[in-house]
């Protein structure tokens, strides 16, 4: 009898320890993530960041806890991803083009590739904006205008390389067109030149339109459909240039991270994107949502990669 009460203990003891083990690893997160904008705050990978940040506590139990590593256009932060412990606790904001495009230019301490990206969540739609006072008053009114006056239409954009630039050189493709696209600063510096009536028009971004209704118009947005803050506003697709593109936002993680770790975390970020007063708030700062969860990635980063590269050449951008 003894001998059975003590293989009785043997056996629940293994049992308790096996039990044990998917507990532990069901334990994640158990204690505040360090989430790396490679940018300054104030920006849209800061405020999008912040609106995750709001729900990350009452879904996961822990604090979702911001740090910024501005430089180089986000390649200080990415060169030094891989440094950290792949153990969960730090997570990096990227943003396409720049991974793909800023490699293709120089050395900037990291290749696409090193990047571990798990989740894309959202993207803010390229847009063609004008002054409220512009002749302007539809897309074809540009093209038009364009088509006679070769180079003559400036556009300002948020920098070179940027999803602007390159919005601006597919559809100068697409529509036959030659204009003159006047790089900034950053999008706050570009909105400036067009309040400022120094350029035609402005390759922004849907946000622009969101953050400045009363002041702008925007002619077309670079999206599949109409986004639901601007519901007048057509999409380049209905005027027949088959143009959807923008600032592509995402978080990857250090590449010793776990395959199972990865998972989770995607999996735990496209909870955040799919509840409804998340993505409330950021179609009202004029973004548009995207799910491109760790499976579905190595294909969408090799359809976007494929795209940036030839633009990128076509543009001089990179060789």
């Amino acid at each position: 009898m003894r001998a059975f009460a003590s293989l009785a203990g043997v056996a629940l003891a293994a049992l308790s320890l096996g039990l044990a083990a998917p507990a532990a690893a069901q334990s994640y997160p158990d204690k505040p993530v360090n989430y790396i904008i490679p940018f300054g705050p104030g920006g849209e990978s800061d405020i999008t960041a912040r609106h995750q940040q709001a729900f990350y506590p009452d879904m996961f139990g822990q604090d979702l806890v911001i740090e910024y590593k501005p430089g180089g256009g986000g390649a200080v932060g990415w060169s030094q991803l891989n440094d950290y412990k792949g153990d969960g606790y730090t997570w990096m904001g990227v943003n396409l083009p720049h991974i793909v495009v800023q490699p293709m230019q120089k050395d900037v301490g990291f290749k696409t590739d090193d990047l571990t990206i798990v989740y894309m969540f959202h993207y803010t739609p390229d847009a063609i904006v004008v002054h409220k006072d512009s002749e302007f008053q539809t897309l074809q009114d540009l093209v038009d205008y364009a088509k006679a006056n070769p180079g003559r239409v400036t556009l300002s954009g948020s920098g070179k390389a940027t999803s602007n630039h390159i919005a601006q050189v597919l559809f100068d493709g697409m529509a036959g067109i030659k204009t003159t696209y006047v790089p900034f600063k950053g999008t706050g510096a570009a909105v400036t030149a067009l309040l400022g009536k120094q350029v035609a028009a402005e390759w922004g971004y849907t946000s622009v339109g969101a953050s400045h209704r009363d002041q702008v118009r925007m002619l077309a947005v670079a999206m599949d459909e109409r986004h639901p803050l601007f519901p007048d506003v057509p999409t380049f697709k209905e005027l027949g240039f088959e143009l959807a593109s923008g600032a592509y936002r995402g978080i990857a993680v250090p590449k010793s991270t776990p395959e199972e770790l990865r998972q989770q975390i995607s999996d735990m970020i496209g909870q955040i994107n799919h509840d409804p007063e998340f993505r409330k708030r950021l179609e009202n700062d004029g973004m548009a949502m995207l799910d491109v969860g760790y499976a579905e990635m190595g294909a969408f980063m090799a359809k976007m990669t494929e795209t940036y590269h030839g633009v990128a050449k076509e543009a001089g951008i990179a060789e």
